[in-house]
């Protein structure tokens, strides 16, 4: 066997394989991202990592017709969701072998489009999409797209949360800690997506128990969101339970009653929608119903690696992941009602 000196200057697949002791088929499954035996892929990996072997990513391009790169849509970089759900796709790529591209779409769809004719063109080989934009007659079911919280007109999978049933559990859990005049903010896209059933979700609930719900359901895109509901609170005073389609939004709820003087959860209760933390291991930031972001990503990557490499796909295309409450201190204990 070769001394591992040998291969300072360039080693090759073969000399992996040797190390290895295995096939140079088995390596270039490895080094190409498809399943091999658990004992198999951890004497390969160890070989690479020994002779430092860096595979040539253009001629494993051509040789494939892949780029090893995933491109992910998101609206904005700066809200904590999308970052978060950045982290854990990028997370599980590597898993993959696959490298992650991300379109900071900001409101624009023709960067979303972009990005979609890459695909096309074969710079990438699939794309996770969360888009709120008018891009539904670029997506086909041919190409390998997984979407978050939006279905299109073509058969595209899809990944979401149990979004009708988080409604009613927000709605659920206020009631139950003594909230008695309900109010749901949030916004609305014109290109419908699963977000808009957490407000049904809670309307539906609180009516079945006869509840009314004030709503503020503002147009997207939202400008000067702080304003609108500072307005909507001076004409609904009596408010004392919120639910807000995101925990983003919820903070600007939390700003604007502060600035009425209003302490949470003493003169109010809040229950945002997301799960967000400041990092990994952190309190919920406030008290809300939690996606299971890590979940969602991991779902979205092994579904798009199967579109990629034309593997049998699941026979539905949407996948349903649940969501549940966590408290985060803008509720109150529960007093013993059952809703």
């Amino acid at each position: 066997m070769k001394d591992a000196n040998q291969f300072s200057a360039k080693a090759t697949m073969k000399d992996v394989a040797e190390r290895a002791g295995v096939g140079l088929g088995t390596v270039s499954r490895v080094v190409n991202g498809f399943r091999v035996k658990d004992s198999t892929y951890e004497k390969v990996q160890t070989a690479i990592r020994e002779l430092n072997y860096q595979p040539d990513e253009y001629a494993r391009g051509l040789k494939t017709n892949r780029s090893n790169i995933v491109a992910l849509i998101v609206p904005t970089i700066w809200h904590p969701f999308f970052s978060q759900f950045a982290y854990h796709v990028e997370k599980e790529l590597q898993q993959h072998h696959y490298k992650l591209l991300i379109c900071n779409a900001d409101g624009d769809a023709s960067n979303e489009i972009e990005y979609i004719e890459m695909l096309k063109k074969n710079k990438v080989d699939g794309i996770i999409g969360i888009t709120y934009s008018d891009i539904d007659k670029y997506i086909l079911s041919s190409l390998p797209f997984v979407s978050i919280d939006r279905h299109f007109s073509e058969n595209v999978y899809y990944v979401t949360a149990e979004n009708y049933e988080g409604g009613q559990l927000a709605a659920k859990e206020l009631l139950e800690r003594g909230a008695k005049q309900l109010a749901y903010i949030g916004g609305t896209n014109i290109h419908e997506n699963e977000t808009v059933l957490r407000k049904a979700g809670f309307y539906d609930y609180a009516a079945k128990r006869g509840y009314c719900v004030a709503k503020l359901d503002m147009p997207e895109p939202i400008e000067d969101v702080e304003s609108l509901i500072r307005a909507f609170v001076e004409e609904n005073t009596e408010l004392d339970g919120f639910f807000t389609v995101n925990d983003f939004m919820a903070l600007h709820v939390m700003k604007v009653m502060q600035a009425f003087g209003k302490s949470c959860p003493e003169d109010y209760q809040l229950i945002g929608f997301d799960g967000l933390k400041t990092a990994e291991g952190q309190d919920y930031l406030l008290s809300t119903i939690a996606q299971p972001i890590d979940q969602m990503a991991i779902a979205a990557v092994e579904l798009l690696m199967t579109l990629i490499k034309g593997q049998v796909q699941p026979s539905s295309h949407r996948v349903i992941l649940p969501v549940h409450f966590r408290e985060g201190g803008t509720t109150r204990k529960k007093i013993g009602l059952n809703f």
